[in-house]
């Protein structure tokens, strides 16, 4: 079975084994740019015990990482963030407020602030993260055409400060890996192609020194449980959710015409 703990544990462990380090995005953007690593990025867009537990194993492997959470009930669990916190990891902000606030900039702008200054009293979050929102037609990181979040005192963003270009890119999303087909926003302009779709083809390539020594991961922590009942749920959620995105993404295109 794919998406389960213990195969993410297997695909932790085998990075490791060739020499792969692991940093969280506010390491990278403060100038911790050397050597052969992995940017290790959870989006929590759901299912914060998933994260917990992941945060855990990340932690027995004495590995941090950066876990961005939604406002959202179904992400913002403070229980599960000050556990995770307590681990080392980083926290940051899964911005979501221009769809939120419907398209209204200043309403948006309004929540941004409250928000962050919400999970800055869990961690002072120096980074942020989009959430791809795909089922809404609001791109999120539009709000940053009509503001500035370094104004904010931010250091980085990940679709938009970092050079994919030199940096390798792979995400889960979709439940699949780098599926562009059911993928709406989750999307980089990236030198680097790695055409898998399982973990066990991905963890097939690290060992046989397919990826490029400096790369972003990105996960969703819902979608990796070793617990049957939930994993087939969320196979069978993503799997409808996935023939929706397919269709949203023929209508952008057919729009770009």
């Amino acid at each position: 079975m794919d998406f389960t703990l213990a195969k993410y544990q297997t695909l932790l462990i085998t990075l490791q084994s060739k020499g792969y380090e692991f940093r969280t995005v506010e390491s990278y953007f403060k100038g911790n740019k050397q050597g052969k690593f992995v940017l290790l990025r959870h989006d929590v867009d759901a299912c914060p015990g998933c994260s917990l537990r992941m945060a855990e194993l990340e932690h027995q492997l004495h590995i941090n990482a950066t876990y961005y959470f939604r406002i959202v009930p179904k992400s913002n669990r403070p229980e599960m963030i000050r556990k995770i916190v307590a681990m080392g990891h980083e926290i940051g902000y899964h911005y979501e407020d221009l769809t939120t606030a419907k398209g209204d900039v200043a309403k948006a702008i309004h929540l941004f602030d409250e928000h962050l200054r919400y999970f800055r009293s869990f961690y002072p979050v120096q980074t942020i993260c989009m959430h791809g929102s795909p089922m809404f037609a609001y791109d999120n990181r539009d709000l940053w055409k009509e503001a500035d979040y370094h104004d904010w005192q931010l250091i980085g963003e990940p679709y938009l400060d970092l050079d994919f270009q030199l940096l390798g890119y792979l995400t889960d999303t979709g439940r699949r890996w780098n599926d562009l087909k059911s993928n709406r926003r989750d999307r980089v302009n990236s030198g680097f192609r790695l055409d898998v779709k399982t973990t066990d083809q991905l963890i097939d390539a690290i060992v046989h020194d397919h990826l490029p020594e400096q790369w972003m991961m990105t996960t969703h922590p819902q979608r990796w449980t070793d617990d049957l009942g939930k994993w087939f749920m969320e196979w069978t959620f993503q799997h409808f959710k996935n023939r929706i995105k397919r269709f949203l993404n023929k209508l952008d295109e057919r729009s770009g015409e």
